[in-house]
């Protein structure tokens, strides 16, 4: 699946506040820090607790997070396929060698 299938596909599942653009903003960033916070207590469970990597239980609160993603682009009129290449630009232009610890401390912005 691409990305703008599975933007398309998301947006068929988003309900709600149609009628107020402000609360539906607020709502879906909202659900991006629960499932960032959902996402954080997984590992804090396997490197705090001892737990096992769950990779199915990851999956899920990565694809949770992603359909928020994709929702909140919507909003902005934007395509997960232009964030993930402007990302992958932005990132090349830093790093054009791969990460090092010398240009993310002298970066420029």
């Amino acid at each position: 699946m691409n990305f703008n299938t599975y933007q398309t596909a998301c947006a068929r599942t988003a309900a709600g506040f149609e009628d107020d653009p402000k609360l539906r903003l607020a709502v879906l960033g909202l659900g991006i820090a629960g499932e960032a916070g959902e996402i954080a207590d997984v590992i804090k469970k396997v490197v705090g607790h001892g737990h096992p990597k769950e990779r199915k239980k990851m999956c899920d609160e990565l694809g949770d997070l992603m359909w928020y993603i994709a929702m909140i682009a919507a909003e902005y009129q934007l395509s997960l396929y232009d964030i993930a290449g402007r990302n992958v630009e932005k990132l090349q232009k830093r790093y054009p060698s791969g990460f090092s610890t010398e240009r993310s401390i002298n970066r420029e912005e």
